[in-house]
């Protein structure tokens, strides 16, 4: 590969927001990041690609681990096509990695869509799969959202293997309710196994929430959204996140699925570095053609929101990436701060050696560049530019 410079940028490495800066990137990884008072023409390698960022901000690339589909394209497609098809859409947005996130089907169904995120690795056409995020089918049926009940289940070990055996060990993130039987043998199994098991579409107590945590259940689905909410007399799964600052949390900062005063507030509750934007992005998301389709139910598009035809209700999110990060600076979060928790914090949070999240001498060079206004300029996969529109 040749030597990349991104000059002149507003460079956030994941520990601090620097202006007039430069990226140094040599045969994929961050070589050095160097402040443009110390970097001349002198400086630039033979041969190097030089991109001049005007002041640009560039950011570790964004990872989104919880999505079910955009621009037509949807897991439940349950092909190889449909993921790589998700994949390249996503880096229009600034996302360089991503977890495909699966609903409950039919079993068959499940599983065949497990198998193909799994063969859908290692050969993706943009956005890298750091492995599956399975919501459910261990969940609550009081809790549904906008899941279908007919498919969630109690507790079963051997589905449990069985989902396991068949991602070939490639389940990054699995969502699940502390407070249903059985459920400590499988927070055993994920924790052994390196999987995150995520507290969501749970209506448990607050001290299943505790006798969860023991077990291994340090993450939650969607924050506030389908959970148990906070009483004084049982503070439920949203008071078991809050008061315990080693859990984290996926928000869906879209303005629509938790009001910004509740975004402010769980920043003053929770460390910055706890907290994990998600898009919970469905299939017609940025679809620009055909019918819209989410879950099997035909949707329209409603003020940032998808809605179902049948009854008007939420059938969940637009966002992007992107996006999110927008709001949340329009919200009044510091830059570095919403940079944190679109990229470093999840690459934190899903952890299995991950060389991403980071601009920082010797991680991977995954980048996003985006302007004042939030468009999307360059977005870099491993030292490979993807998009270029500087």
């Amino acid at each position: 590969m040749n030597t990349i410079v991104l000059y002149n940028g507003k460079i956030f490495t994941g520990v601090a927001l620097m202006d007039h800066n430069t990226v140094i990137i040599k045969d994929g990884l961050i070589e050095d990041v160097v402040s443009n008072e110390r970097f001349t023409s002198k400086d630039i390698p033979k041969g190097a690609e030089v991109y001049d960022m005007n002041g640009a901000v560039v950011s570790p690339g964004f990872i989104d681990t919880h999505i079910h589909g955009i621009k037509g394209y949807d897991t439940s497609d349950n092909s190889v096509d449909a993921i790589h098809g998700m994949s390249e859409a996503l880096v229009e947005h600034g996302c360089t990695s991503f977890c495909p996130t699966m609903y409950p089907q039919e079993q068959a169904q499940f599983l065949k869509g497990i198998k193909a995120i799994s063969d859908a690795m290692g050969n993706e056409p943009g956005a890298e799969i750091l492995g599956h995020h399975l919501e459910g089918p261990f969940v609550s049926r009081d809790k549904h959202g906008a899941l279908d009940v007919d498919y969630m289940q109690e507790v079963n070990m051997d589905l449990m293997r069985k989902y396991w055996e068949t991602s070939q060990e490639k389940i990054a993130i699995m969502t699940v309710a502390p407070e249903l039987k059985n459920m400590r043998e499988l927070a055993l199994f994920g924790t052994k196994k390196g999987i995150v098991l995520s507290a969501g579409h749970s209506d448990a107590t607050y001290e299943n929430m505790v006798e969860g945590m023991q077990a291994g259940i340090l993450h939650s689905t969607h924050f506030f959204n389908a959970m148990r909410r906070l009483h004084h007399r049982d503070p439920g799964v949203v008071g078991g996140i809050m008061i315990h600052p080693n859990v984290s949390c996926e928000v869906i900062a879209d303005g629509h699925h938790v009001h910004p005063a509740i975004i402010k507030l769980l920043l003053r509750v929770k460390p910055i570095h706890k907290i994990v934007m998600v898009t919970d992005a469905l299939r017609p998301t940025c679809q620009t053609s055909g019918k819209l389709l989410a879950n099997g139910e035909e949707v329209y598009y409603s003020d940032g929101l998808f809605k179902k035809k049948s009854d008007d209700t939420i059938a969940g999110s637009a966002l992007t990436m992107i996006k999110g990060v927008q709001y949340l600076n329009e919200i009044g979060v510091p830059m570095e701060d919403s940079l944190r928790m679109a990229a470093c914090n999840p690459a934190t949070i899903v952890s299995r050696q991950f060389d991403k999240g980071y601009i920082i001498p010797g991680k991977a060079a995954d980048i996003t560049v985006f302007d004042k206004d939030f468009k999307v300029k360059l977005v870099m996969i491993k030292g490979v530019i993807k998009k270029n529109n500087l």
